[in-house]
């Protein structure tokens, strides 16, 4: 049967239980990829290990004849040529990026999507022009609703043929550290994270920061185009409306310690003090503490964590000593900001968006070697 692309009922599916991750998912994970844990060490995370979802192609983007439109409920409706935006007042902000399914393919049952375990994060520092400054310019409506910003990515999702589209608050669009970026680490935009414009909205899960911008429209009512309305909510059951997915939840990884086993990633550490260290965040809230335990979450203690300083847009750094002594262990981390702490158990939904459950790493402590 032909797929009817007018038909947006079909809900997300979700994997049997006994149901292997299937072609297409290794697919999209050969696509995109996370970040690997040791990279946590970092306080900017290189460009090629920043994680990258790409939901359709990457366009080809000329940047001497492309363009970023500013249309809608403005007063001057005007196009911005690269090098114009980069003559406007710029700033650099350090911003934490989550995909918003970071976790998914932990959850049963299992969303049928790209199968995130919890790589799925990354550190930049943004350059680019305050998104504010742009709308100012226009004379954007203040009584408007949402600033719509549109990719050149094109495809289907679920039925629906659509440029990757996304609504933004006007409040929050007018946030100054929300940038219009055209740099990532000093460099250009690399392809894949969106050249020659993205947007940055720190704070907010990855799906908000829409990549290869061509166009900024201020609207007077909420967006329901389908990554607003359909894609990136929690919902319980196909009927459920859903709660839209918005900012990042407090979430602490940890750093794989000692070395791996090639094939299944466990880790090995010796007998004596091991260092444990990672990085937290939240998106929602200031962090107030980051916890481990050695024990799986039997007992916890508290870590030490860098102070706030000047990137309060970014994910800290955490450290503690564990004694390590022959045996096998569970290590554990979690964060808490002044809204909650991390669950232990995941809340489920369908779509396998804002998991922050507890990060666990098995891991095997081996004799001290002889000599």
């Amino acid at each position: 049967m032909e797929p009817q692309l007018s038909e947006v009922s079909l809900p997300a599916r979700l994997a049997e239980p006994d149901e292997d991750i299937s072609a297409e998912e290794l697919a999209l994970a050969a696509r995109n990829h996370g970040m690997p844990l040791e990279a946590l060490r970092h306080d900017r995370t290189p460009a090629g290990l920043h994680y990258l979802l790409v939901h359709y192609d990457i366009p080809y983007l000329d940047p001497e004849t492309w363009r970023l439109a500013v249309t809608g409920q403005v007063g001057s409706p005007f196009e911005l040529s690269l090098a114009e935006l980069r003559e406007l007042p710029a700033r650099t902000v350090r911003v934490t990026m989550e995909c918003a399914g970071n976790g998914r393919a932990q959850l049963r049952p299992r969303p049928v999507s790209q199968p995130w375990l919890v790589e799925a994060v990354g550190t930049a520092d943004w350059t680019g022009v305050p998104l504010r400054e742009v709308l100012e310019r226009a004379g954007a409506d203040p009584d408007a609703a949402e600033v719509v910003c549109t990719g050149a990515d094109h495809g289907v999702e679920r039925g629906v043929e659509q440029d990757y589209q996304r609504g933004l608050p006007l409040g929050e669009a007018l946030r100054d550290e929300v940038l219009l970026a055209y740099a990532m680490n000093g460099e250009p935009l690399p392809p894949q994270h969106g050249f020659p414009l993205r947007l940055v909205v720190p704070g907010w899960y990855g799906m908000a920061h829409v990549k290869w911008l061509r166009e900024i429209e201020v609207v007077g009512t909420p967006f329901t185009g389908f990554q607003n309305a359909v894609a990136y909510r929690t919902r319980q059951s196909p009927e459920d409306p859903g709660e839209p997915v918005t900012r990042i939840a407090p979430r602490a990884l940890l750093v794989p310690p000692g070395f791996p086993d090639f094939q299944s990633r466990h880790r090995i550490v010796r007998p004596g003090p091991v260092e444990l260290t990672g990085r937290a965040w939240s998106g929602r809230a200031p962090l107030a503490r980051v916890e481990v335990s050695t024990d799986d979450g039997a007992c916890w203690r508290d870590a030490e964590v860098e102070p706030a300083g000047a990137h309060p847009w970014a994910w800290r750094r955490w450290r503690a000593t564990w004694r390590a002594e022959p045996g096998r262990y569970v290590l554990s981390v979690r964060a808490t900001d002044a809204d909650g702490v991390q669950p232990v158990t995941q809340p489920w939904n369908r779509g396998g968006f804002a998991n922050n459950a507890v990060h666990r790493v098995p891991v095997t402590c081996l004799p001290a070697r002889n000599g």
